[in-house]
């Protein structure tokens, strides 16, 4: 790992060791903090998706998601301290997305599911709350899992919604709740026309998460987390 950045290097030794690190400085920019995205991401291989956000008169923000870390519903994951939780609307990509399409246009090229994201970071420390360490950091992406795609969707874009998500004996949502800006077609279509070849791009079979409809609590392990999105489905997994 001698031709890594140290702040790279730090990060996929704690990705490897399921420690923290405490490096010595953050990127000076996004531009470099996805440097360093990109550097961690050819040690761990296969992307099996993307996270996304949308900033007011800003960039979207974008991290990869590690293959491995693309979970099936009912999937058990080891905590080591306590794991962030958030209930997702997710697009499965099925062709590549049209540059420059209208939010609308991309329905025939996805298929929209249930996710719940995993996040946890592997930073401490000072950096451990810097937003653009966090960004280097795959966005504290620690992993998704995927309820059922649905079938035969009309293509309607979700905004205003409702659902649920329990995490053990706690309600982190029970009834209405949206969309972060309100379109996660738009959500999809900002990021499919600003990634470029970041970390390989879009590709057919990823999955790209538009952003939390619960906040984000986080939880320890021995906790069972359910969530449904009313019109969507179903998804799971056990905190151990």
């Amino acid at each position: 790992m001698s031709d890594l950045s140290p702040l790279a290097a730090a990060l996929i030794a704690a990705h490897d060791t399921g420690t923290r690190a405490a490096p010595s400085a953050a990127p000076a920019s996004a531009a470099e903090a996805y440097a360093v995205q990109e550097e961690v991401s050819r040690h761990f291989g296969a992307v099996g998706g993307f996270k996304t956000g949308l900033k007011p008169g800003a960039d979207p923000i974008m991290a990869p998601v590690r293959a491995d870390r693309v979970l099936a519903s009912g999937a058990a994951v080891k905590v080591a301290d306590k794991m962030g939780i958030e209930l997702e609307v997710g697009f499965e990509i099925l062709s590549p997305l049209p540059l420059g399409a209208a939010p609308a246009d991309l329905a025939k090229h996805v298929r929209p599911l249930p996710v719940i994201e995993l996040v946890d970071t592997r930073l401490d420390g000072p950096l451990a709350a810097d937003p653009l360490a966090k960004l280097a950091d795959q966005q504290v992406n620690y992993g998704l899992v995927l309820g059922t795609p649905l079938e035969n969707w009309d293509g309607s874009d979700f905004g205003k919604l409702s659902g649920m998500l329990t995490v053990g004996d706690t309600a982190v949502l029970d009834g209405e709740t949206e969309v972060p800006f309100g379109s996660a077609l738009t959500t999809l279509s900002a990021l499919a026309n600003f990634i470029g070849t970041h970390c390989g791009g879009l590709q057919p079979g990823q999955i790209v998460i538009t952003g939390s409809l619960t906040g984000l609590p986080y939880f320890p392990g021995g906790n069972d987390v359910r969530a449904r999105i009313d019109g969507l489905g179903e998804v799971a997994v056990s905190l151990l």
